[in-house]
């Protein structure tokens, strides 16, 4: 089965709807070749978190240490145009959460981005939505490199498939099935980061929300979070309590 859903992947890029007809009409297959390490649905080292997905990834391509996904995660996200003082929460609150959990975020650039950087002395896993060789942005190539060699990137999209916009909400419930709390840094309404919140909150995964001053209009999303039940993290103290 391994080799066969593999073909389908690579046929279909990755799509999971086209990969479960494939599979249910026993499509014809022949092996193909993977550069890159991959692991399938049911078989042994499949991450635990994603396979309880009610769409688990029928096939994850990763580099780096798979076995991140099986230690104790938290999930960090936030804006891409993340503000100066969204830079420096973030900061500080990966130090405090990366002590006790591997940090997972999405790679992309502003709060991501920090996120991983703060965690790199300890651990991080990236979750893209694009080909496990595809650098997206191309801003963080570096921190790509880094996390691909020391750390560990995930993806359910094949080698060369390009970030398409659909891919990543639907990338999303990766993130939020690879850790046990969600910590949101700063939201905007209607974004990404939004939907990532919708979608640990399907899983029952605990959500939290920094606080933000009522002054600062474009990132409502924290606000409006609070006031739906997400746990507010007011300070240092709520940070380690996660």
């Amino acid at each position: 089965m391994r080799e066969r859903i593999l073909c389908y992947a690579l046929r279909y890029h990755g799509e999971w709807n086209k990969i479960a007809k494939a599979i249910g009409r026993d499509e014809e297959w022949s092996p193909c070749a993977c550069a890159y390490d991959f692991v399938t649905l049911g078989e042994p080292g499949y991450p635990e978190a994603f396979a309880a997905l009610r769409f688990p990834p029928w096939i994850v391509f990763y580099r780096g240490d798979l076995s991140l996904l099986a230690r104790s995660c938290v999930a960090v996200v936030g804006s891409r145009r993340a503000s100066g003082e969204g830079i420096r929460a973030c900061a500080r609150t990966v130090e405090i959460l990366s002590r006790r959990h591997v940090i997972v975020s999405g790679l992309a650039k502003g709060i991501d981005a920090c996120a991983h950087r703060c965690a790199l002395e300890r651990g991080t896993i990236g979750v893209i939505g694009c080909g496990i060789d595809v650098v997206y942005p191309k801003e963080n190539a570096a921190l790509y490199a880094r996390m691909a060699r020391d750390h560990l990137i995930v993806s359910e999209y094949p080698p060369q498939t390009p970030p398409l916009a659909a891919h990543f909400p639907w990338r999303n419930r990766l993130i939020a099935a690879a850790g046990s709390a969600l910590v949101v840094i700063e939201a905007v309404p209607r974004s990404g980061t939004m939907h990532t919140v919708s979608e640990a909150l399907e899983l029952s995964r605990p959500v939290y929300c920094l606080s933000r001053s009522f002054l600062e209009r474009i990132y409502t999303g924290n606000a409006l979070l609070i006031q739906q039940g997400a746990a507010i993290v007011l300070d240092e103290d709520d940070v380690k309590e996660i």
